[in-house]
Parts: C-alpha cells; sequence; structure tokens
C-alpha cells in the first residue's frame, strides 16, 4: 500500500511531539496546514513547506483530516469544542495522551458533532517518528484508519484494537506502566551498585541484554495467567521470589528499598493467603484485587 500524497491534512499542536508528526507528513508530499497555541512553533515546519493557519478553525477548515496532538484533554477540548461545527463531516484522529475514559469521552463528543473519530497511543519519543522501532496504537473508526492507513504508517508501525475508542489508550499506559516499572528497577540496581564504584553505564552494559533475555519469559507469564492456574509445573514459586536478600543488600549499600517493598508486598500478600507454593505470576491477582 502506498501512500496518496493528495491528502490534505490539519495539525493542531506543535510541540515536540506534534512537530515531529506534521514534520513527517510535509516530507512525504502531504499538504500540511499547521495550528500552534503560541505562535513561532512553526517556523522549522514553514521551511519544509507546511502552511501556517491564523486560527484552529482555519486550521480545521482548511483539511477533511485533523489530527490533534495537544497538551491534554482539557486542552483537546478547550481548542476543539468552539469548533465542532467546523469539524462535522470530517475526520479527527486524536494522539493526545489522554485516559481511556477521556478517550471514549472525546469519542462521544465526536459522534454527537457529526466527527468521524479514530484515538491514537504513540510508542515513540518525538526523534523516533518514522524510524524503525516506532509505533502507534490505534481504536475508534475502523474507516478512518483503514482508509488513512497508508498516512498513519510514516510515523511508525500502525496497530488497530478495536472500535472502543478507549482500547488504544489503555494499551499505550499499560505498556508504558510496564516500561516505567522495568526503568526503576534499572535505577535501583545502578543505585545498589554505584557505593562500590561501579558507574550506572558499567551497570546497564551488564543490565541491558539481562533484562532482554528475561522478557523471554513474558509470554510464560501471559499463558498462565490467562489459564488462571499458578500451580503448573515449573514456575519460580513465591516463597523462592521472596525479595528479603535483595531489600538486605539494598539497605547494606545505604539504598532506599521503596521500589522493592512494592513488589515484595504485592508477594506477601499471595503467600499470607496460603499461596507461597504457586508461581510469581500470581501477584496478578494481587493486582487486580487490591487490598
Amino acid at each position: 500500500m502506498t501512500t496518496d500524497d493528495s491528502v490534505q491534512v490539519s495539525v493542531l499542536g506543535l510541540g515536540a511531539m506534534g512537530s515531529a508528526l506534521a514534520a513527517a507528513l510535509v516530507k512525504a508530499g502531504h499538504p500540511t496546514t499547521v495550528w500552534n497555541r503560541t505562535p513561532g512553533r512553526a517556523d522549522g515546519l514553514l521551511a519544509l513547506g507546511a502552511t501556517p493557519a491564523g486560527t484552529a478553525a482555519d486550521a480545521v477548515r482548511a483539511s477533511g483530516l485533523v489530527i490533534a496532538c495537544l497538551l491534554d484533554h482539557a486542552s483537546v477540548h478547550d481548542v476543539l469544542d468552539p469548533l465542532a461545527g467546523d469539524l462535522a463531516g470530517r475526520t479527527l484522529i486524536n494522539l493526545t495522551t489522554t485516559s481511556p475514559a477521556q478517550s471514549r469521552e472525546s469519542a462521544a463528543w465526536a459522534a454527537h458533532a457529526g466527527v468521524t473519530y479514530l484515538d491514537g497511543g504513540i510508542m515513540a519519543v518525538p526523534h523516533m517518528i518514522g524510524r524503525p522501532g516506532a509505533s502507534v496504537l490505534y481504536s475508534g473508526s475502523a474507516e478512518a484508519f483503514d482508509r488513512h492507513k497508508p498516512l498513519l504508517d510514516l510515523w511508525g508501525t500502525s496497530t488497530y484494537h478495536g472500535d472502543d475508542a478507549g482500547l488504544a489508550s489503555l494499551y499505550d499506559l499499560a505498556l508504558l506502566a510496564g516500561m516505567y516499572v522495568m526503568f526503576a528497577g534499572f535505577v535501583h540496581g545502578a543505585a545498589m551498585v554505584a557505593p562500590a564504584g561501579i558507574t550506572a553505564r558499567e551497570f546497564a552494559a551488564s543490565a541491558a541484554p539481562w533484562l532482554s533475555a528475561m522478557t523471554g519469559g513474558l509470554a510464560g507469564f501471559a499463558q498462565v495467567i490467562d489459564g488462571g492456574d499458578y500451580t503448573v509445573a515449573g514456575q519460580q514459586s513465591l516463597e523462592f521470589s521472596h525479595l528479603g536478600d535483595l531489600q538486605a543488600a539494598s539497605a547494606e549499600q545505604g539504598v532506599s528499598t521503596e521500589v522493592l517493598d512494592v513488589v515484595q508486598g504485592l508477594i506477601q500478600r499471595q503467600i499470607d493467603a496460603g499461596h507461597g507454593a504457586e508461581g510469581f505470576a500470581r501477584i496478578f491477582e494481587s493486582l487486580r484485587r487490591p487490598a
């Protein structure tokens, strides 16, 4: 499938991410109108060939396809609510980071206004847009996704998660949760070895391949969780997974155990409930049913 460079696009919001999205469109040959609440953000894009809009209304009227990449959910409504009439009959792709509930609320607002709505979660930082490794998750209008997929693929791998507009955001935030917890674990490890004179860069050289290798176990965890049987042979038990030694070693190094304490709390809750011999994946139940 090839891109149709005749598609006229308007991009609302020219922060680092919005500018990266717009630049990819301009470079691919799409006539692109850009607008930002704060003047001056468009200068680099204008040099590439983008067309400036004096107001958000002007930007919306310029194109049948409108991309919003604004600060937050409130800013989306601040900008777009007054333009509901202008947006009617157009397609809105909202790439602003929002919660699943906010995404669904925006989809309902769009439906009421006669706007075709597609929600997106960007799994990339700005400099990754248009490069290998970037991906964007979508949910909402299947028709909009299918029609504009060649354009969407300019930004990264495009994946559609269904007509529930909140699912892209849900996937996005769930993946980020995994990322941030992993990063926190790495930083904790770096803090542990620092008193021994080991730099974070040296530690990263060991941590990166180790953590990468450990991701191979995710499919196994998923199978156990989906099956609901935490007694399946071959799993590391919760009792064996007890983090007491890690907590003690951290304290000896003068390092806070806060990161480990959270995980140990999830483990201990299941041990206390009589599940100590079952697999580590059972902490899923601690998370699903908070204390």
